[in-house]
């Protein structure tokens, strides 16, 4: 197994990706992991090789990963859900030897039992969930979704001292993000470009059926850019789709997200952590429900006007999406209202969500 550098604070990562789940739990685990390696923490990974899974692109970045066996899923139709006894063990093996000062946890298959049994091993325990649908043993927790019950949806399910970070205010943006904010153009609600993308995954192919509406829209003088993960199962049928559509371009494992999302005037997508990125640039977008920890958030994005929500990727047909993209781009105060609304939610553009935690992960020890 790979070792992290001996570095004055330790910090290890629990989580996964998969076609199934996505890769959003890692990548905001990546965000975070960034900002604690700028200030000179050892950062390291755990993570099961689950297929299309990102554990590559983790060890790419720079970070130790630790593979764990991707087991016989003891509940097939729940993607996250973990063989509790075994993950234990084998994370405990590892932890025995990293002697994490924090263990960070972001994985809907694990709660306060999980927690409770490697708390011995490590010095700190940090979550973050989205979902509030139970209890944690941890000394601080991380949701930094908008819900209509935000301050009160983890009463009873964290200690009483547990620090609780809620909100947008703490979504944990890469630092090209911040930058980008900073020269962001003013958006006018006009649309000459488009972004295209559902997240690493997409088992459903709702780029597939983002890529059939916008044939059906027919609008040659507007470009699109469709992104999609290595991890997507139909992504060479996509690509081979992106070059029959003019004007239309195919993008697969980019490192230029914040630049896209800035020179994008319209981005169609899911709901879960992009949600936040779109947030952050003022860039509108249409979004489909593609996961349940998604939807209560996505809607309450919508109530507050800072996205146009579809609603569950399955009752959505390709033509609903081209009669909402027609409505979009053509009506340029709905746009600036998701621009504006959008800001609101994310509140200060010269802080980051990341930069926040690391700074209290660091100051607690």
């Amino acid at each position: 197994m790979a070792s992290a550098q001996n570095k004055s604070v330790n910090v290890v990562f629990r989580a996964d990706s998969s076609v199934d789940i996505g890769a959003g739990h890692v990548m905001r685990c990546l965000t975070l992991a960034a900002a604690l390696r700028a200030k000179g923490c050892a950062v390291s990974f755990i993570s099961r090789e689950l297929p299309g899974n990102i554990c590559a692109n983790v060890e790419a970045a720079g970070y130790p990963m630790f593979r764990l066996p991707a087991d016989a899923n003891p509940s097939p139709e729940v993607p996250f859900a973990l063989d509790v006894h075994a993950d234990i063990e084998l994370t405990a093996e590892i932890l025995r030897q990293e002697r994490a000062d924090w263990l960070v946890i972001d994985h809907y298959g694990v709660d306060a039992t999980w927690e409770a049994a490697l708390r011995p091993l490590v010095g700190h325990i940090m979550v973050i969930d989205d979902v509030a649908n139970r209890s944690h043993n941890c000394d601080l927790l991380l949701d930094q979704n908008l819900y209509e019950d935000m301050e009160t949806r983890y009463d009873g399910l964290v200690p009483e001292k547990c620090a609780k970070f809620l909100g947008p205010r703490y979504a944990l943006l890469r630092d090209e993000f911040v930058q980008a904010r900073r020269s962001l153009r003013d958006r006018d609600g006009s649309v000459k470009r488009i972004l295209i993308t559902f997240g690493g995954g997409d088992a459903s192919n709702e780029t597939g059926k983002a890529l059939e509406a916008w044939r059906l829209v027919g609008r040659e003088d507007v470009a699109v850019d469709v992104v999609v993960g290595g991890g997507n199962p139909h992504r060479e049928h996509l690509k081979q789709l992106c070059a029959q559509l003019p004007n239309v371009s195919f993008h697969c494992n980019v490192n230029n997200m914040a630049q896209m999302m800035s020179e994008a005037d319209l981005a169609i997508g899911a709901g879960g952590s992009t949600t936040w990125e779109r947030c952050f640039l003022g860039l509108p977008s249409i979004t489909l429900i593609v996961a349940e920890n998604q939807a209560e958030t996505t809607k309450a994005v919508a109530r507050r006007g800072a996205t146009f929500n579809l609603g569950w990727y399955e009752d959505v047909a390709a033509a609903d999406l081209a009669t909402a993209i027609k409505h979009v781009i053509g009506t340029p105060e709905v746009m600036q209202g998701m621009t504006r609304e959008s800001f609101s939610l994310m509140g200060d553009s010269a802080s980051s969500g990341a930069a926040l935690l690391a700074e209290r992960l660091l100051g607690t020890l």
